[in-house]
């Protein structure tokens, strides 16, 4: 048994803030009360959870680890423990992995080696055969295989009859379409937005409109086909606008948004170079602003990472040869505490409500927060206590926050009534 002492519950599920004592037994919370009365055994743990924040275990609806292909980089075991430190309990990864995740073989291999981690290891199924956008995949033997949804992350889906078909497919399956929204025939040199930065270092870069035809699109497609589609790393003003009136047109759309899109802009890529390099780019202050904005209104529903590891030697290149991306999973929760909680953007438990429920709801997994019988899948955070980034357990450490101060510490990550990381502080 786990038992967690003055544990400050923050829980988005039934919009809660409680002080309580916990037990945890047999992946379940098993009893939770004001004055919990501890019978410890000498096999049992005890947190003290004083100062600290307890919350539903974080879910990261796109992270990439690599695996099959590119483990060199990063693979399903170290995802999963980077994911642990960061406080995540579920993942859901991406499908452009080498074979893509277009066939029931590599899908069971994801979905068996995620099984060994520790943490909840989801997989996307790729939307079209190749990931080529010309023929789509078996959706329907992928979902019966495990697939918790469809996307060709990496790559935009261009020939608009593919997409309506995908997304009359979907909705039929009751599954989400997630949409990389890039147009290349308005981009040169990718990575890098158009604008005054880009200007400086003499490239053309990747403008805003790449982002904002596709988006208009797809929602318009969604409208009509009544597909339920996820709007990833979303990173200009116009596109968070298009997200909030087409929900209010009642289409069923989430909308994401990186920790480095709403902490950072394009000026960082004159400080870091190409570590601040990622699709879509980082974009200006007033579309870090419309995104602040935002998360405030409801229109971005979901935090998340686009967790991708390269390593030091491919991001060593030249600023338009080395690939695009960061790391994400052991920064993400405390650049949401510096950056949005302290700052007065949200509270903390809006915070929680888009780094567990609204992930949760957009690739419908159950979620009952912390409740008596309820999945014993937490993380526990001192939200006051600042540190420094760096040392991370990923195998890459391609990230411009590295040597940043922030605030908020991952103390314990319990998943399945397991402790699956502790800091080594405590």
């Amino acid at each position: 048994m786990i038992w967690i002492r003055n544990a400050h519950v923050i829980d988005p599920f039934d919009k809660t803030e409680k002080n309580v004592d916990l037990c945890l037994a047999d992946g379940k919370i098993v009893a939770m009360e004001e004055h919990l009365e501890f019978n410890v055994s000498k096999e049992d743990v005890v947190i003290d959870a004083s100062g600290y924040v307890v919350a539903p275990g974080l879910i990261d609806v796109h992270v990439h680890f690599r695996d099959p292909g590119f483990t060199y980089k990063e693979d399903i075991q170290t995802g999963a423990r980077s994911a642990a430190k960061g406080g995540f309990t579920t993942v859901v990864c991406m499908a452009n992995t080498k074979p893509a995740v277009d066939n029931e073989e590599t899908l069971e291999y994801v979905i068996r080696e995620g099984k060994k981690t520790g943490i909840h290891v989801l997989s996307t199924a790729a939307v079209s055969k190749g990931l080529q956008g010309r023929e789509l995949t078996d959706m329907e033997g992928l979902k019966a295989h495990g697939a918790a949804g469809f996307t060709d992350d990496g790559i935009p889906l261009l020939d608009v009859n593919i997409v309506k078909e995908a997304m009359e497919r979907a909705a039929k399956l009751d599954l989400p379409l997630s949409f990389h929204e890039e147009d290349p025939a308005f981009i040169v040199n990718n990575g890098i937005n158009r604008g005054t930065v880009s200007e400086q270092l003499g490239l053309y870069g990747s403008p805003a409109v790449a982002e904002d035809s596709l988006v208009a699109r797809d929602l318009m497609i969604a409208l009509h086909t009544k597909a339920t589609i996820d709007i990833q790393h979303i990173s200009s003003a116009a596109s968070v606008k298009m997200v909030k009136f087409a929900k209010e047109l009642g289409v069923d759309v989430y909308a994401e948004v990186t920790p480095h899109h709403f902490s950072l802009t394009e000026e960082a890529l004159l400080k870091h170079g190409t570590l601040a390099k990622m699709n879509p780019p980082l974009r200006t202050e007033q579309d870090r602003q419309a995104i602040l904005e935002g998360l405030k209104d409801g229109s971005i529903d979901i935090i998340a990472t686009d967790h991708a590891p390269h390593s030091a030697e491919e991001k060593a290149k030249d600023l338009t040869k080395a690939p695009s991306g960061i790391i994400g999973l052991e920064t993400a929760l405390a650049l949401g505490v510096t950056n949005l909680v302290r700052e007065g953007h949200l509270s903390m438990m809006e915070l929680m409500e888009k780094m567990s429920l609204n992930p949760a709801k957009l690739y419908r997994l159950p979620f009952h927060g912390i409740q008596p019988e309820g999945a014993a899948d937490l993380v526990i955070f001192d939200p006051e206590e600042e540190w420094t980034v760096g040392e991370y357990v990923s195998k890459s450490s391609n990230s411009p926050f590295t040597g940043e101060q922030l605030y908020g510490k991952v103390k314990y990550t319990i998943c399945n009534g397991t402790i699956v990381y502790q800091d080594e502080k405590d």
